[in-house]
């Protein structure tokens, strides 16, 4: 298939650098890294981390490049196009579906997590919540906020859905400016203010010092050392290997064909070596330098190791949601920095978000011919209409449903596939010639190995690993609680029918162009 319609193009290679950086620095790099670190080792958890960055990480986030960038000279901007450029049976398009579907999943639930960030930068310079005083009643100010619990807090969710639809509003109108004016502008302005942000708070939480001389062993060096002195012993662990390989696909952005809808609007020649080193490294400092060195250090510091721990073990939105603004409370300005802070995640949230419509709004545009304005309109109303059922399902596990078959064992199945189509299907030495044709370094010849054997082996053995430890008892229910049982098959029904709607569209779309050719 083929279109003679002109496509998009970047403006410049420093905003597609940032734009891809902004699809792969998102809420995880400051929220679920150090919480990852922080419950696998510490120090420690860093070299599986780094050792899976080198061997999955930069080899996916070049083949997704090479991918991207190859379907987009045939006129495709997302999977199903891309897949069955690479490999001619007529079932490849149908595993690109994978893709999309991801894609969606995760922007319907993301937009309104990253609608609450924006909501407490307001409630932050408003200093809002700053009569909260313990941990607990944080953490019934959050529920309250997002709807999952009844107090006198909030009148309902009406100020929270205020905030999800001015973000949702951003995010489609972004998407609706195109390539260029839209989410190469957002990532311009966004990305070198988050660094900003990220940076002015990383300064200020160093130099907390020492904040209760009352509790002289609560102080920013013990931050530190909790979070990165190692626990050799917890490497023995395969869960921690686990863990390190999962945060490398969220921290990424791989596996859910995001970087190959971006890729597609590279010209033939443009550089993907140097620049999908370069977007990885960008992230690497957004997520390490600087994620590891703002809200576990604080934490400790202001509550000590062992709450630390247990907020840890709470997870991301315990640590970003609850423990900042409590902190935020007790430092000077601190409705100030705990008004960056929450936009600085905004941010984050917001260059990913755009990234996860834009393959579907390719699909649309490259396979059923629609204009952009179209494409758009259709799904902001699938994203709408699905959202609601995320915003007052929330206390029931619905988000937690979609976000593990989509935004967790779906990213190794679809990392898997495409690592296979591309590097045996297609050819492992046209796969290599693409990578490398028109780039500013040569990729060293090792990952030629490392992307056609070990790559995929890495994947396959965590597939099947995650299958039998998560993703089976998941699928069975185990330990939900009853109440939650009809809201958890209503999210999997939601999941199906989008699902068995993207088949149906790429069945038509081929069906109405099979005569185009490739």
């Amino acid at each position: 298939m083929s279109t003679d319609r002109q496509r998009e193009q970047w403006g410049s290679k420093l905003g597609l650098i940032l734009a891809v950086a902004g699809n792969a620095v998102g809420l995880g790099n400051f929220l679920r890294f150090p919480v990852q670190a922080a419950q696998n080792g510490g120090g420690a958890f860093m070299i599986p981390y780094f050792l899976f960055f080198l061997l999955l990480g930069i080899p996916l986030m070049w083949m997704e490049w090479g991918i991207g960038r190859h379907g987009g000279k045939y006129g495709h901007g997302s999977a199903p196009g891309m897949f069955d450029v690479i490999c001619k049976h007529k079932a490849a398009k149908y595993f690109g579906s994978i893709g999309l579907l991801i894609s969606i999943v995760i922007m319907i639930y993301y937009t309104l997590i990253e609608s609450w960030t924006l909501g407490f930068s307001f409630l932050s310079l408003t200093q809002h919540y700053f009569d909260q005083t313990s941990f607990e009643s944080m953490k019934s100010y959050l529920y309250s906020y997002q709807g999952r619990e009844v107090t006198d807090l909030f009148s309902g969710i009406g100020i929270s859905y205020i905030f999800f639809l001015v973000t949702f509003v951003i995010n489609f109108w972004v998407l609706y400016r195109g390539i260029s004016k839209g989410i190469e502008k957002l990532a311009k302005i966004a990305m070198p203010l988050l660094f900003f942000f990220a940076i002015i708070l990383a300064i200020r939480v160093i130099t907390l010092g020492t904040p209760d001389p009352n509790f002289p062993d609560r102080n920013i060096a013990s931050g530190f050392a909790y979070l990165w002195n190692p626990n050799f012993a917890e490497l023995a662990k395969p869960s921690v290997w686990l863990a390190a390989a999962g945060q490398i696909f969220f921290t990424l952005s791989v596996g859910m064909g995001t970087i190959q809808a971006y890729a597609s609007y590279l010209k033939p020649k443009d550089d993907i070596a140097l620049s999908g080193l370069t977007t990885a490294s960008t992230n690497e400092f957004a997520e390490v330098v600087l994620g590891g060195s703002i809200a576990i250090p604080a934490a400790v510091a202001f509550f000590g190791i062992t709450m630390t721990t247990q907020i840890a073990m709470g997870g991301a939105f315990d640590l970003g949601f609850v423990s900042m603004p409590l902190i935020f409370e007790q430092i000077p300005f601190g409705h100030f920095f705990g008004f960056i802070w929450f936009l600085l995640l905004f941010f984050a949230g917001i260059t990913s978000s755009v990234a996860m419509g834009q393959p579907v709004i390719a699909f649309l545009e490259d396979e059923l011919k629609f204009d952009r304005k179209k494409a758009v309109a259709i799904l902001a109303s699938v994203v709408f209409i699905s959202v609601q059922f995320v915003i007052f399902y929330l206390k029931y596990g619905f988000l937690d449903e979609l976000d593990y078959w989509a935004g967790t064992f779906g990213l190794v199945v679809f990392a898997l596939l495409e690592t296979i189509l591309f590097m045996w299907i297609f050819d492992s030495n046209l796969a290599w010639e693409e990578m490398n044709e028109g780039g500013d370094i040569k990729i060293p010849r090792i990952f030629y190995y490392i992307m056609k054997f070990i790559t995929p082996v890495i994947l396959l053995i965590i597939m099947i690993w995650w299958f039998v430890d998560n993703a089976l008892p998941t699928l069975l229910m185990k330990n939900v609680l009853p109440e939650n049982v009809p809201y958890i098959w209503g999210a999997r029904a939601l999941m199906l029918v989008l699902c068995g709607s993207l088949f149906l569209t790429i069945h038509y779309a081929w069906k109405k162009n099979y005569n185009k050719g490739n």
